[in-house]
């Protein structure tokens, strides 16, 4: 992990799939998580989620990451055209790094 700016940070992480479905997702690292959560504070959207703009490789998009109590972090979907794109497979590592949306 590599928090380079406020707001910011970098991190790899396995891409899993949900429950066998089509959803694929990275967990975001416990220490990101953590400094995520004290960020935003109680500035969250729906089901707790926080809006950032994530760049993989050459892609970059915004989304939304979720808090999960499976996984006791937050989760990042990772869309199929970025997975084909970047070459992104199921428990392979992802470089990833997120940035927060405000306004």
């Amino acid at each position: 992990m590599d928090g380079s700016a406020a707001g910011e940070w970098r991190f790899t992480a396995p891409l899993w799939r949900w429950r066998g479905g089509s959803w694929h997702f990275v967990t975001v690292p416990q220490d990101v998580s953590d400094e995520v959560d004290a960020t935003v504070g109680d500035a969250t959207g729906g089901f707790g989620s926080v809006r950032v703009e994530v760049t993989v490789g050459a892609s970059t998009w915004r989304t939304s990451l979720f808090p999960s109590t499976e996984e006791a972090a937050y989760v990042l979907p990772i869309k199929r055209a970025v997975r084909v794109a970047e070459r992104l497979a199921e428990g392979g590592a992802a470089d990833l790094s997120i940035r927060l949306v405000t306004g």
